[in-house]
C-alpha cells in the first residue's frame, strides 16, 4: 500500500511541476502576444500619419508652390508661349482661335 502511496505522490508532484510549467509558459507567451499587439498598433499610427502627411505633401497647391519656389516654374501664357511649325521653325505668334478651340 504504501507503494502505491508514494507512486500517487510522485505523479502528484510531476502533475503540479508540468501545471507550473505550463502556466508559467502561457503568461509568457501573453506577454509576448501583448508586445506584439501593442507594436503593430505603433506601427498602424505611424503608417497612418505617413499617409496622412502624403496626403497634405501631395495637393495641387503645395506641388505648384514647390514648383514656384525650388523650379522658379511659371505658369504658361500665350505670352511666353512658343510653337513650332512642320517644317521646325519657331513661331511666337499664337495659332489661329479656331486652331486653339480644337477645330481644324
Amino acid at each position: 500500500m504504501t507503494r502505491l502511496n508514494i507512486l500517487l505522490l510522485l505523479a502528484v508532484i510531476a502533475s503540479a511541476l508540468y501545471l507550473v510549467q505550463v502556466s508559467y509558459e502561457t503568461r509568457r507567451q501573453f506577454i509576448t502576444l501583448e508586445r506584439e499587439r501593442n507594436q503593430s498598433q505603433r506601427l498602424e499610427q505611424d503608417a497612418e500619419k505617413l499617409r496622412v502627411l502624403l496626403r497634405t505633401q501631395a495637393t495641387h497647391l503645395r506641388v505648384e508652390q514647390m514648383a514656384r519656389e525650388r523650379l522658379q516654374m511659371t505658369a504658361a501664357s500665350p505670352a511666353v508661349t512658343q510653337y513650332l511649325t512642320a517644317d521646325g521653325a519657331v513661331s511666337a505668334a499664337a495659332p489661329s482661335a479656331a486652331a486653339s478651340k480644337g477645330r481644324p
